[in-house]
C-alpha cells in the first residue's frame, strides 16, 4: 500500500491592518513632533534673515485716438493698436530711457540705511540727514557706505573703508567734508543720541536702473485688449509705489513727445517752403508795382484777367504737386534707411494712395517690434530673420506705391504744363506791356496762393500738435502696499509643517526599511510555514549573566512565566502518543536565548509531575552548569568519550523532578562524539527513566553538532529572539525540516517586547490550509501588563501613547 503524501504547507494569509499602521506611525510621534519643530524653527530663521519683498501695481489704458482734431485735419494718421503695438508700448515702459527719467524724478542722490543684526535696511523715503553736495562727479565718486554718528551739537564722526583701511574722522556741521574726488556738507539734524547711527551712500540714476528693471513686469490685463498692468517689486514698499508712478508719468511724457514728432516734422517742412516762397512773393509784388508806375498802367483788361486766372490756377496746382514730390522723396529716403517714426510730411487729398498710410503704419510697428525683439534675440536668429522678411516685404510695397504716386504726380504736372502752354499762347496776342504785367502778376499770385495754402497747413499742424494727448490714460495709480509678497510666511510655515511631517514619517519608514531583525510573530509567520508554538515574553527586569534565577519558578505570576507555561501547554499536544518525549532546542546563532528557554521550559514541565532531564549538548560553550551552580568537570563529553557511566553524569537540581547532565570538558571532536553510538545509547536509556528529555544543543547555523540530536528528537524547537535574530533565521527551520524530512519542527519567539515601530502591519488569518492540518494557539500577551492576573505593572512614560490603543 502506497504511503499517502502529506499536503504541502502554505504560508498563512495576511491582511493589511490599517489600524496597526496608524499605531506604528504614532509609536514615534515625538520623532514627528521634533522634526516639525526643527523645520518650523528653520522656517522662522529663514523668514528672520530673508528681506521682505513688496509689490504694487498700476493700470494703463492705451488710447486708440491720439488727437482731438486728427479726424478733421487728416494730418496725423491713426494706426491700429494690435498685439504688436501693445508689445512695443510695453518695451517703451521697460526701456532704459523711461526708467532713467523716472529715477531722476525721485530724490535719488543719497540713500540712508539702518544696520540691523541680520541685515542692513534701506529707510527710503526718510532723510534723517540734510546732506548738501558741493562737488560731485557722476563718473568718479565714493560709492561705499559711510557710517554717521553724532558726537556733539557741533560735531559728528564719519567712518568708511578706503583702500582697505577703516577711516574714522570727526567733522563739524555745515563744514565741507571731502572723500576722494567729492565734497559735501551735513547740516545740524537737531538733538540726536550719541548712540544713534546711520549709514548713507551716494548714487547716480544708473545705480538704480538694474534694481528697477529687475522688478518691473508688464502684462495685458485681458489678451488682445488695450489695458496694461504694471507691477514693480522691491524690498522697500514706498520706493516701489514711487518709482512705478514715476515710470508711468515719464512714459506719458515720452509718448506725448513721440507723437508730436510727426506734426513737428511737418511744420519744419512747411516752414522751409514758406521761407523760400516769402522772398518770391515780396519780390513779385514789388516788381508789379514798379512796372505799373513805369508804364503808367492801372490793371489788365477783363479778357486778360480771365486768362490770368487760368494760368494762376494751373501754376498753383503745379507748384503744390512739386512740393508733394519733395515730400515723397523725403519719405522714400526714410523708408530706405529704415528710420524711426517714418511720416509723410505733406499729403494732398486725392494725390497719395490711402494704402500708403497703412503701409507706413505697419512698417513703423514692425521696426519697433524688431527693436524690442533684438533685446532678447540675436540679429541672426530665426525670429529676427522672419521679422526682417516682413519689413522687407512692406518696404517693397511702400516703395512701389511711392513710385506709382510719383509717376502719377509727374503725369499731372505734364498735363498742367500743356494747359499752361495753351494759356500762354493766348496771352501772346495781347499788347507787350499788358503781357508783361500779366506775367508778373501770374508769378506773384501763384506764389501767394501756394504761400497761403502752406500757411493754412502750418496752422493746422500747430493746432493738431497742441491738441495731441498722451497715447495712454492712467486708470489706477500705484499705491503703497505694506503686505509683503515674498517670502510668503503662510506658505513657508505650511511647507515647513509638511516637510517636518514628511521627515518624521519618512524617518519611521526608513528605520523600518533598514531594520534587518525580527520583532514580532507576524513577521515570522510571513517568512516560514513552520508553526510557532509560543511567544516567550521579555523579562522586564535585568538578569544576571548566567540566569541563575529560573524566572518561570521564581516569578510564577509574571507575564514571562505565563508565556512559558503557554509553550508547555502546546508541547503537550505534540507527539502526544509518545510516553517519553525527546525535545531538542536550538537556534541559528549564539545569543538568541535557547539555553534560557531550555532552562525555564524544563522547570515548568517539572512542575506538572513530569520527570525531566536537561542535557547540555552544546559541547563547545555550554553555560548550563553556571545556571545551576554545579561543577562541569564531568559530563556528557566524558560519557560519549567512554570515560564514565550514565549514572556518573546525572546531577539532581534543587527543583524536584528536574535532573541535569552538564556538557563536561570541551572535547577536541564534539561533532564526532555526538554522531557516535554512545549518543543513541544514552538517549535510549534516558527514555526509560524520564518523561521529558530536554536537549540544549549548539547553534545550528554555526556548527553541525545538533544534526544527529535533531534527527532523533520527537520535537525540535527553533528559538528566534525578537530584535536579535535576522529575517534569514526564520527560514532556517524550514530548510532543516525539508532537508531531513522532519514534521516535528516548531518555533518559539523569545524575548518578545512589544515595539510598535518594528511590528508588522499585517494580521495573520489562519485557514484550513494554513500549516498543513494543524496550528497552535498562542498569545504575545501584549496589553496585559496592567491586568490583575499578573504582577507586572508597566510604567508608561509620558511619550508612550501605546496605552491609548489598549
Amino acid at each position: 500500500m502506497e504511503e499517502t503524501e502529506k499536503p504541502a504547507r502554505k504560508l498563512p494569509n495576511q491582511e493589511i491592518d490599517y489600524f496597526k499602521i496608524g499605531k506604528i506611525l504614532l509609536s514615534r510621534w515625538y520623532w514627528i513632533v521634533a522634526s516639525i519643530i526643527i523645520c518650523m524653527l528653520i522656517s522662522y530663521t529663514y523668514l528672520w534673515y530673508t528681506p521682505k519683498i513688496y509689490s504694487t501695481t498700476a493700470t494703463l489704458k492705451i488710447e486708440e485716438k491720439k488727437s482731438e482734431f486728427s479726424d478733421l485735419v487728416g494730418i496725423i494718421s491713426n494706426n491700429d493698436r494690435g498685439p504688436s503695438k501693445i508689445q512695443s508700448e510695453t518695451f517703451v515702459l521697460q526701456s532704459r530711457t523711461v526708467i532713467l527719467s523716472a529715477i531722476k524724478d525721485l530724490d535719488y542722490r543719497v540713500s540712508f540705511y539702518i544696520a540691523g543684526r541680520a541685515r542692513t535696511s534701506d529707510i527710503y523715503p526718510q532723510k534723517p540727514l540734510n546732506i548738501q553736495l558741493l562737488k560731485f562727479d557722476s563718473l568718479n565718486f565714493f560709492h561705499d557706505l559711510i557710517n554717521f554718528q553724532p558726537v556733539s551739537k557741533s560735531a559728528f564722526k564719519l567712518s568708511y573703508n578706503w583702500g582697505g583701511r577703516n577711516i574714522q574722522k570727526t567733522f563739524q556741521y555745515d563744514q565741507p567734508v571731502s572723500i576722494g574726488n567729492m565734497a559735501f556738507s551735513i547740516k545740524y539734524p537737531g538733538e540726536l543720541s550719541n548712540k544713534t547711527t546711520f549709514q548713507f551712500k551716494f548714487n547716480t540714476p544708473e545705480d538704480f536702473v538694474g534694481r528697477v528693471k529687475a522688478g518691473l513686469r508688464t502684462n495685458e490685463l485681458i489678451k488682445n485688449s488695450n489695458i496694461i498692468t504694471l507691477q514693480e517689486t522691491d524690498s522697500d514698499p514706498q520706493f516701489v509705489a514711487d518709482i512705478l508712478n514715476a515710470i508711468i508719468r515719464e512714459y506719458l511724457n515720452y509718448d506725448r513727445n513721440q507723437k508730436t514728432q510727426s506734426a513737428t516734422q511737418m511744420i519744419h517742412f512747411i516752414d522751409a517752403q514758406l521761407e523760400s516762397l516769402a522772398d518770391d512773393v515780396k519780390g513779385s509784388e514789388k516788381s508789379i508795382e514798379e512796372f505799373k508806375q513805369n508804364n503808367k498802367m492801372m490793371d489788365v483788361s477783363s479778357s486778360s484777367e480771365l486768362q490770368l486766372g487760368r494760368i494762376k490756377e494751373f501754376g498753383t496746382q503745379k507748384t503744390l504737386l512739386k512740393l508733394q514730390l519733395i515730400a515723397i522723396d523725403q519719405l522714400k529716403e526714410q523708408i530706405t534707411k529704415e528710420k524711426d517714426n517714418i511720416n509723410l510730411n505733406l499729403n494732398l487729398e486725392g494725390v497719395i494712395d490711402p494704402l500708403l498710410a497703412e503701409l507706413i503704419g505697419s512698417l513703423n510697428n514692425l521696426l519697433v517690434e524688431r527693436s524690442t525683439l533684438l533685446k532678447t534675440y540675436n540679429s541672426g536668429s530665426q525670429t529676427i530673420n522672419d521679422i526682417n522678411g516682413q519689413i522687407l516685404q512692406i518696404k517693397n510695397s511702400a516703395l512701389n506705391n511711392i513710385n506709382s504716386s510719383s509717376a502719377r504726380i509727374n503725369k499731372n504736372i505734364s498735363y498742367l504744363d500743356n494747359q499752361l502752354a495753351a494759356a500762354n499762347e493766348k496771352l501772346s496776342a495781347l499788347p507787350a506791356a499788358e503781357r508783361d504785367l500779366i506775367s508778373l502778376k501770374r508769378n506773384f499770385e501763384i506764389n501767394d496762393k501756394v504761400y497761403s495754402f502752406l500757411s493754412e497747413k502750418r496752422l493746422d499742424a500747430q493746432i493738431s500738435r497742441s491738441a495731441i494727448l498722451p497715447g495712454a490714460t492712467i486708470i489706477e495709480e500705484a499705491q503703497v502696499n505694506l503686505n509683503p509678497v515674498s517670502p510668503d510666511e503662510h506658505t513657508i510655515h505650511r511647507t515647513a509643517l509638511i516637510v517636518g511631517l514628511t521627515i518624521g514619517l519618512g524617518l519611521i519608514i526608513l528605520i523600518r526599511i533598514l531594520n534587518p531583525y525580527i520583532y514580532d510573530k507576524e513577521t515570522v509567520e510571513s517568512l516560514t510555514t513552520v508553526p510557532i508554538i509560543g511567544v516567550v515574553r521579555k523579562f522586564p527586569a535585568a538578569l544576571d549573566e548566567n540566569s541563575t534565577q529560573i524566572l518561570a519558578i521564581s516569578r510564577p505570576k509574571s507575564l514571562f512565566a505565563e508565556s512559558v507555561r503557554s509553550v508547555r501547554t502546546n508541547i503537550s499536544f505534540i507527539a502526544s502518543e509518545k510516553k517519553s518525549k525527546i525535545i531538542c532546542i536550538t537556534s541559528e546563532v549564539a545569543g538568541e536565548g535557547k539555553s534560557f528557554v531550555t532552562v525555564n521550559l524544563s522547570s515548568t514541565l517539572s512542575l506538572i509531575d513530569k520527570k525531566v532531564i536537561l542535557i547540555a549538548a552544546d559541547l563547545r560553550r555550554s553555560r548550563l552548569h553556571k545556571t545551576f551552580n554545579v561543577p562541569n568537570d564531568k559530563g556528557l563529553s566524558n560519557y560519549l568519550a567512554n570515560q564514565c557511566d550514565i549514572d556518573d553524569i546525572i546531577l539532581h537540581s534543587s527543583q524536584p523532578n528536574l535532573d541535569i547532565i552538564v556538557s563536561g570538558p570541551v572535547p577536541p571532536n564534539p561533532s564526532e562524539l555526538l554522531h557516535s553510538e554512545r549518543t543513541k545509547t544514552l538517549i535510549a536509556e534516558l527514555k526509560k527513566r524520564y518523561d521529558i528529555i530536554m536537549i540544549d544543543t549548539a547553534p545550528i547555523g554555526l556548527v553541525s553538532d545538533a544534526i544527529p540530536l535533531i534527527r532523533m528528537s520527537d520535537i525540535n524547537i527553533f528559538v528566534i529572539r525578537s530584535g536579535k535574530s535576522k529575517f534569514y533565521a526564520a527560514t532556517v527551520p524550514q530548510r532543516i525540516a525539508n532537508e531531513y524530512h522532519l514534521d516535528n519542527t516548531v518555533i518559539i519567539l523569545n524575548a518578545f517586547a512589544e515595539d510598535l515601530l518594528h511590528s508588522r502591519y499585517y494580521t495573520t488569518k489562519f485557514t484550513s490550509e494554513s500549516h498543513g492540518t494543524h496550528y497552535y494557539y498562542y498569545s504575545d500577551y501584549s496589553g496585559y501588563e496592567g491586568s490583575d492576573y499578573y504582577i507586572d505593572k508597566k510604567v508608561f512614560k509620558w511619550w508612550d501613547i501605546s496605552r491609548w490603543f489598549k
